[in-house]
């Protein structure tokens, strides 16, 4: 496979994910109102519409609107390009890695898209464990969307991927 067609496959992943990130929060914006939440399987998943302004776990929430605007759009741009650097120069045939990191670099432009339109992310996939009511008000983990979940399942992917190359590269010394 050409290095065309590989940088292709890749680009689409990538829009692939921004466009159902940007169409699934546009769509629960026109259909819910803010704060309403739809449960989807009792006590444990819920559609619940929020607005984020801050980063995971409340930070930066608090801070100006101007502050959080300069802030994380300056690094949203500055992960997107390390990303698009990262994956120009990863190895051809890691394949489980340059995908990994296309899913990261999709969910990055996705939340990057909400930063600079909206000042905040759209949220509205919200889980419930309540074995995690300790850590968590009332067992619910905390909020998030496809570009978040794409980023979530980039990274975990990534790093079994280097985990399995470490092991690799280890048993091909061995011998």
């Amino acid at each position: 496979m050409s290095n065309s067609v590989r940088y292709l496959l890749l680009g689409v992943l990538s829009l692939a994910i921004v466009v159902l990130d940007q169409v699934t929060k546009l769509s629960v914006m026109e259909s819910m109102r803010l704060h309403e939440s739809i449960p989807v399987i009792t006590n444990f998943f819920s559609i619940t519409y929020i607005r984020i302004p801050g980063a995971a776990f409340g930070f930066l929430s608090s801070s100006s609107s101007s502050f959080r605007f300069v802030f994380f759009g300056v690094t949203s741009i500055f992960a997107v390009g390390l990303l698009g650097t990262i994956l120009v120069r990863m190895p051809k045939d890691d394949w489980m890695g340059r995908l990994s990191v296309a899913a990261i670099l999709g969910g990055a432009i996705g939340n990057l898209i909400d930063r600079i339109q909206q000042g905040y992310v759209v949220d509205f996939l919200q889980v419930r464990f309540d074995v995690l009511a300790p850590l968590f008000h009332g067992g619910y983990f905390p909020s998030f969307n496809i570009a978040d979940s794409a980023i979530t399942l980039g990274a975990i992917c990534l790093i079994l991927d280097e985990i399995l190359r470490v092991r690799r590269a280890s048993c091909a010394t061995s011998r």
